[in-house]
């Protein structure tokens, strides 16, 4: 399967993933939605989680991880993300439990915000009203953030803004993150050209290799895993997001690359791999030396770079950016590849 680069600004290729790019385009105005929706309910759980701090946060079910991303550095109080059914044992009436459930129709989900309301705990739950999970929630320290949509990071982003207004998260306001989406959207839009557009130039930059991602923070790692998910599900080609150590092994290994070889001509051609870094801007000097040690391995095994960045002032919202601009980017290589 050859990519052809001049489909990424074909009406009639781009056409075939309108309803993906659109969703992509919208992804700003999700979190707005969610946001509005959830104001009333973040009001009341402000009243009552704000008179003291909890022992103990609790992220529970199986959307829990991005949470665990964006606090566990931060959290001021010890932090468990529990996507395992149930909830850790300890778990009783000083902690708060925080549940993610953008559908509401997982049984064991329900099962653990029961659990919580029946320990006494304080319980913030973001799920659609009506659901199974919304419906389990009801409790004395309950509160509901009815959802609008199925998105995780939108409906993430107001549980966050919940927490960073206790003073339990990261600053997280989003009308920031959705500014930062939109941004995106503008920027890697079908109709802006493959010469400016950053989503369709990272497309074509990994359209002959199997890419491998790294991001230096937590949040960043955790972009490039959504992000190689999504090339792998465009394309069913390899694509690969690990640590430093994992990646070098992959990059030093690679063959030298051979200017006059035909993938055409050689069926046994393998594709060399393309080192992708998500660089979130982090000056920790331990990120700044590892990304470092990457680009020399490449460079020295002739792997070509490419980088996914941004600028958004807030670590929510770059990695919101940083997630749309690698998933716009598979779906520009399925595009081509699709020709």
């Amino acid at each position: 399967m050859t990519f052809d680069d001049g489909l990424l600004d074909d009406d009639q290729a781009l056409a075939r993933v309108d309803a993906r790019l659109r969703h992509l385009a919208e992804g700003g105005a999700r979190v707005r939605r969610e946001a509005a929706a959830a104001e009333e309910a973040l009001a009341e759980a402000l009243s009552s989680l704000s008179e003291s701090q909890p022992r103990a946060v609790v992220a529970a079910g199986p959307d829990s991880r991005l949470l665990r991303a964006v606090l566990e550095p931060v959290c001021p109080v010890p932090f468990v993300a529990w996507p395992a059914p149930g909830l850790p044992g300890w778990t009783g009436s000083l902690d708060l439990v925080v549940v993610l459930a953008p559908v509401g129709d997982d049984p064991g989900t329900a099962a653990a915000v029961a659990e919580a309301v029946r320990r006494g705990a304080q319980v913030v739950v973001a799920a659609p009203t009506g659901s199974l999970v919304a419906d389990h929630a009801a409790g004395r320290y309950s509160v509901h953030l009815p959802t609008q949509t199925t998105d995780q990071l939108a409906v993430a982003v107001s549980v966050l803004d919940l927490l960073d207004r206790v003073h339990l998260g990261p600053q997280t306001d989003p009308g920031v993150v959705a500014d930062a989406l939109d941004e995106v959207a503008v920027a890697c839009s079908p109709h802006r050209d493959l010469a400016t557009n950053p989503a369709k130039i990272l497309a074509i930059g990994i359209a002959e290799a199997d890419p491998v991602l790294w991001g230096g923070t937590v949040l960043a790692a955790r972009a490039a895993r959504r992000v190689a998910e999504s090339v792998r599900r465009a394309t069913g080609r390899t694509a690969l997001a690990a640590d430093a150590e994992q990646l070098l092994a992959v990059l030093e290994a690679a063959a030298p690359a051979d200017v006059f070889a035909d993938p055409f001509a050689d069926p046994t051609h393998e594709p060399r791999p393309a080192l992708v870094l998500l660089d979130d801007g982090s000056q920790d000097p331990a990120v700044a030396a590892t990304r470092d040690t990457l680009v020399r391995a490449a460079q020295d095994h002739g792997v070509r770079v490419e980088r996914i960045t941004s600028e958004a002032p807030s670590d929510v919202a770059r990695y919101a950016a940083m997630l749309s601009t690698g998933t716009y980017a598979a779906t520009y290589l399925q595009v081509g590849l699709d020709g």
